[in-house]
């Protein structure tokens, strides 16, 4: 009996330690946009989104003051379907690509935010300026085991940011200054090898 006990115990304990670790994930970029908006004018709303987004996560849900996510954006990725723009959104105008080609998320703290909600603060770094930001997210979602074996959740994330706190003050007659950051994430743990 006593060994029975130290088994169950042993079963209890590993069970515990496998449900509040810390997992490991990657950004999945084939499923990951990065996307914004900005006033034109003051009368219309373009949209964007930068196509090229990595990084990695790693995520405790039994403990999220453990958790953190670290995103890399390629800023000349930028598209926003119309060359000549995109063009000048990569310029010293603009971003900036060739003196600053990423723009990057580095988390400093994570908490809940009510059920399936979390705020996420952490450096934003753009333009050679880093500034705090906070992002509302939505998730993650449960996990899901694609037919290979790789395990996949998903989150989305908003903030705001004022463009000339990261000193991108180009067209300032056309171009508003408040900026709709949203990220829809895939994250993705591949299966164990067998």
């Amino acid at each position: 009996m006593p060994r029975t006990l130290t088994v169950l115990a042993f079963g209890a304990l590993l069970f515990v330690t496998a449900a509040t670790a810390q997992d490991s994930w990657q950004i999945d970029p084939m499923h990951t946009a990065a996307q914004f908006s900005v006033r034109h004018l003051g009368i219309s709303t373009v949209r964007g989104a930068f196509t090229k987004v990595s990084g990695s996560a790693n995520y405790n849900p039994s403990n999220l003051s453990k958790t953190s996510i670290d995103v890399t954006i390629d800023a000349a990725s930028v598209d926003t379907r119309v060359s000549m723009r995109d063009d000048d959104l990569r310029s010293p105008n603009f971003f900036d690509v060739q003196k600053f080609p990423n723009i990057t998320f580095k988390s400093k703290r994570v908490e809940s935010a009510g059920t399936g909600k979390m705020k996420i603060t952490g450096n934003l770094t753009m333009h050679g300026v880093t500034r705090e930001v906070v992002l509302d997210v939505d998730g993650p979602t449960a996990p899901m085991t694609d037919p290979r074996g790789s395990v996949h959740m998903g989150a989305s994330a908003s903030t705001k940011v004022n463009r000339k706190d990261f000193g991108i003050s180009g067209a300032p007659s056309m171009v508003g200054e408040e900026i709709q950051i949203t990220l829809d994430v895939e994250l993705v743990k591949a299966a164990a090898a067998k």
